[in-house]
């Protein structure tokens, strides 16, 4: 049995935990999920197979005496992209022409990685179950000296909250500030991700975990570090961010009754490429 804590940070009634959270600790089994969630998502990169030879280019070779001759007009005998009036026309098709195809484009590769279905189950499960161990939660550097306790529920009205400083108010009464404010820390990324869009890396702060979503979600997403998700939206990256497990989680109430959906099958989680 675990308290339910109300917006202000005081108990308001307690739950029963799901048993869920007594399933054994496999940090194998989460890392393989999160690495697969990762590769699923990256696109595949390649040159089209056609690129620079969709052209009416050909070699016409020699041929004495034909009107499409190359022989002593100083031309290299190379494919031609075939011009109107029976002229030659510009070299086309090899690497080393203007507008030709390249030499050595990148050779295709499919990034994806396949993880049968009860396995990432269980890394689901496992990574669900790390969320309430204090030891775990602190090696991810999470400040939880005043966190009154871990796993941390609260009332469903925390789902209708809409405004971030309302949000952020509730996750300070409940000793959650500390942890905020190491999240707004922000570091240059070093290597070629600077000028990509992704200058700047954050720490992840409390991930919420809802049944449904009254407003909470437009509150809570611009908090810095603070990720939200529905039950049906929680996958094992979240709940253990760059495979570490142990992610500082806040529950609320109606979240925690329903997680026993996840063992019965109806959240799958997201989609992945699955064998078996």
């Amino acid at each position: 049995m675990v308290n339910v804590y109300s917006l202000s940070g005081k108990v308001k009634g307690k739950i029963k935990l799901p048993e869920m959270f007594g399933i054994e600790y496999r940090p194998d089994i989460i890392q393989r999920a999160v690495v697969a969630i990762q590769a699923n998502r990256r696109k595949p990169y390649a040159a089209y197979e056609l690129a620079g030879q969709q052209t009416t280019a050909a070699y016409f070779g020699r041929r004495r005496g034909s009107y499409r001759q190359t022989i002593n007009r100083g031309m290299s005998r190379l494919p031609r992209e075939k011009s109107g009036g029976g002229g030659l026309g510009k070299v086309r098709i090899v690497p080393q022409s203007v507008g030709g195809r390249r030499a050595h484009p990148p050779k295709g590769r499919d990034w994806s990685r396949k993880i049968n279905r009860k396995e990432y189950s269980l890394a689901l499960k496992s990574a669900i179950s790390a969320t309430g161990n204090k030891d775990l939660i602190s090696l991810r550097g999470h400040i939880i000296d005043k966190v009154p306790e871990i796993p941390l529920v609260i009332e469903d009205k925390f789902e209708e909250l809409n405004k971030t400083r309302d949000v952020i108010k509730v996750l300070k009464s409940l000793g959650l500030g500390d942890d905020l404010e190491r999240a707004k820390e922000r570091k240059i990324r070093a290597g070629r991700g600077k000028t990509r869009g992704r200058r700047y890396r954050r720490k992840k702060s409390v991930l919420i975990v809802i049944n449904k979503d009254s407003g909470i979600k437009s509150g809570a997403r611009n908090i810095p570090g603070v990720d939200i998700a529905k039950l049906d939206e929680l996958n094992v990256e979240l709940l253990a961010p760059g495979t570490h497990a142990g992610r500082l989680t806040l529950w609320s109430e109606s979240a925690i009754k329903n997680l026993d959906k996840i063992r019965n099958g109806s959240i799958q989680g997201p989609s992945l490429s699955t064998d078996g």
